[in-house]
């Protein structure tokens, strides 16, 4: 049974892409089929798995436009069994492209129904704000995985997503569920990650990940690399994490 998930958090820059790419490899190397949908129009997903964004012809956008088709729009990426559709600015564009078109909600459910079975996970990288491609995405998946930054504001960013979340399965997925709260840039040595970590757990008791992705110099050089940590430092503290947050998310099945 495949899992599609939406990995998403309104904040920007709490690790959310980051996860994305290193969790997509880390479930590849225990022998997951994987694909990786870049929606949001940066592109950090893409070239963090290794794809050139100015060589591409199709992507993710073409495909929601009707311009190209799944299997035109698919690459290969750095990490072995990782599969991507990429992302690149022109992806912006997409929302006024689609206002007034039918079911503009469905479009990537549409698409990713048609070839789910032929992945074991797809993982979905969501733009840090709610828009018509988060709310494709969420309408998609199956769940939502949410990575927290250990910071002061965390919870109240967390609050906001389970607003969106909600109003979704109301209107447009009543079966989403929430796959879990995962902490990034945690740091032990700080007393603020510790009481992000457990004020989170105080407000979402069920939902909270074990495994926590630490602060790690390597990890963040990565994706200028345009490699999964498990491949430009197989052996850091950052690869070894998401190896934990792979067994662990297999695990929830």
């Amino acid at each position: 049974m495949s899992r599609i998930i939406a990995i998403a958090n309104q904040k920007g820059g709490v690790g959310k892409t980051t996860t994305v790419i290193n969790l997509s490899a880390a479930l590849a190397e225990t022998g997951k089929r994987v694909l990786t949908v870049d929606m949001d129009p940066q592109g950090n997903t893409s070239s963090g798995l290794g794809l050139d964004k100015d060589a591409l012809k199709n992507t993710v956008y073409q495909l929601l436009i009707g311009a190209c088709s799944l299997e035109e729009c698919l690459q290969k990426s750095a990490a072995k069994g990782v599969s991507v559709l990429p992302a690149t600015v022109h992806l912006a564009g997409a929302e006024v492209e689609l206002i007034g078109t039918a079911e503009s909600q469905y479009i990537l459910k549409k698409e990713l129904d048609a070839v789910r079975e032929q992945y074991d996970y797809i993982l979905i990288d969501c733009p840090p704000s709610l828009n018509l491609l988060t709310i494709n995405a969420m309408t998609a998946a199956d769940s939502v995985l949410v990575p927290i930054q250990c910071e002061y504001y965390a919870l109240e960013g967390l609050s906001q997503l389970m607003y969106t979340i909600r109003l979704v399965q109301k209107s447009l997925n009543p079966s989403l569920k929430i796959e879990g709260v995962v902490f990034t840039m945690f740091d032990t040595r700080t007393n603020l990650s510790l009481q992000v970590v457990e004020n989170v757990k105080e407000n979402f008791p069920e939902h909270i990940f074990r495994t926590m992705i630490p602060r790690n110099v390597r990890l963040a050089e990565a994706p200028s690399h345009g490699q999964p940590i498990t491949i430009y430092d197989t052996r850091s503290a950052g690869a070894e994490s998401y190896r934990k947050l792979a067994a662990e998310l297999i695990k929830r099945k």
